[in-house]
């Protein structure tokens, strides 16, 4: 049975241990964060994986961002990927009331300030304990992109502030890791519990393809679903590589981009990959309180997700396919199609709310600009010398030879005069003197 393991290699030997103690299907990593390890009489863990009260090592990040403790502090400052939103534009269109966004992860710490009330009922936990509990903090970094409630004294909070979140634990926690059984059971219970949004922010081990993640993907996929999936984190190197469930026909692959609008040098690259969403220095929830900041295409999901929630709000009839296909032909790209870095682009919230025509069921290329006809003639391009130059400089030509001449004339003029009357007083004094 396929296991999903965290994309780092920065933990590398924890996580073959899980692998061959588990086989894992554990957090895409998708999340690149390392954090100071939270207070043990919590159960938490750091960000790296490693349990404050037991040593287990699950590599759920790549680099250290930030030093976080769970119960911590908020981040009072509004974070870039907020700040490049017009988000009074987009609270206008919608705050995702009424839609139900399953997280399959971690877990989901409900005692979050800004997560209390965003909970819906329903939760689980197929690995033991509760569905609202969440040591190891991925998971509720997940929902906090998606639906963290405004809260006094930061500028943080969710895409869909009033969207629900449904948390599926399928991973995480004391000795219980979770595999690619617990992860499909959750995808059908979350289809049965009525999430019309699914955010998976994991991907197999050694990107290999299960049989049964396929059929449970396909599943809620013919059930009307849509599955939101982070890329994966083993793009440094820049080659294509499919990664799963990511790939799964009718899943809405989610790579990481940078403040540039550029792909975070950890997205995997691949056909696959739909579009691309901020991934860098991502602050979201943690579990008891406070936040802390990030980085990974784990992160860029959820935001991604918050979008389609905000989208189902605004148009309830659409389908998975016109939600996913408004989000990817809305995306801000260099080129008129996709490209294997960002797919189609950086989503672009405000733009994908603010058009409401009805899409196709699948996204297609920018048509080619045409020329308008606007009544304007364009300069002809002219190797040197115009005519309108020659023309000005003939005239020049002229009016200088003219004016010359005519010093000439003037100056010929006199010269013959004093002649003349040079010529008279010498004649004169000649006469006197005979």
């Amino acid at each position: 049975m396929g296991g999903l393991t965290a994309r780092s290699r920065s933990h590398a030997s924890g996580t073959r241990a899980l692998q061959r103690a588990f086989g894992v299907l554990a957090v895409t990593g998708v999340c690149l964060a390392t954090i100071a390890p939270a207070h043990a009489d919590a159960g938490s863990s750091d960000g790296s994986g490693t349990s404050g009260n037991s040593g287990r090592t699950t590599d759920f990040g790549l680099s250290a961002s930030s030093e976080c403790v769970f119960g911590g502090d908020v981040i009072p400052s509004t974070p870039w990927s907020l700040q490049r939103i017009l988000l009074d534009q987009l609270r206008e269109q919608a705050t995702g009331k009424g839609v139900t966004v399953a997280v399959i992860d971690t877990g989901v710490d409900d005692s979050n300030p800004q997560l209390r009330e965003a909970m819906a009922s329903g939760s689980k936990s197929y690995v033991g304990g509760s569905g609202t509990e969440d040591i190891d903090g991925h998971g509720t970094r997940v929902a906090g992109i998606i639906a963290a409630r405004p809260m006094k004294d930061t500028g943080f909070r969710g895409i869909a502030p009033e969207a629900e979140i449904l948390s599926l634990r399928y991973t995480g926690g004391e000795e219980k890791e979770g595999n690619s059984a617990t992860m499909s059971q959750a995808i059908r219970d979350a289809v049965a519990k009525g999430a019309e949004i699914i955010n998976i922010s994991s991907d197999t081990a050694n990107k290999e393809d299960n049989a049964g993640l396929a059929s449970a993907v396909a599943f809620a996929v013919n059930a009307g679903a849509l599955i939101v999936a982070a890329a994966g984190n083993d793009g440094a190197d820049g080659k294509k590589a499919d990664t799963f469930p990511a790939s799964y026909p009718g899943v809405l692959a989610v790579a990481a981009s940078d403040r540039n609008d550029e792909r975070a040098f950890f997205s995997q690259a691949g056909d696959f990959v739909d579009v691309a969403a901020p991934g860098v220095s991502m602050v979201s929830t943690v579990p008891k309180s406070g936040q802390c900041t990030a980085d990974g295409t784990s992160f860029a999901a959820p935001y991604v997700a918050g979008v389609a929630a905000l989208l189902k709000e605004k148009h309830e009839d659409w389908s998975a396919a016109k939600i996913a296909t408004r989000i990817q032909e809305t995306a801000q790209r260099p080129a008129h199609g996709p490209n294997p870095f960002i797919g189609w682009g950086v989503v672009d919230p405000v733009a994908a709310l603010s058009d409401d025509s009805t899409p196709g069921n699948s996204p297609q290329p920018d048509p080619p600009k045409a020329l308008r006809s606007s009544g304007v003639v364009p300069m002809a391009v002219t190797m040197g010398e115009s005519e309108a130059e020659k023309d000005r400089r003939v005239a020049i030509y002229v009016l200088g030879t003219g004016l010359v001449l005519a010093l000439v004339v003037a100056g010929s003029g006199v010269a013959v005069r004093d002649w003349r009357s040079k010529r008279v007083g010498r004649a004169r004094r000649a006469g006197q003197s005979g």
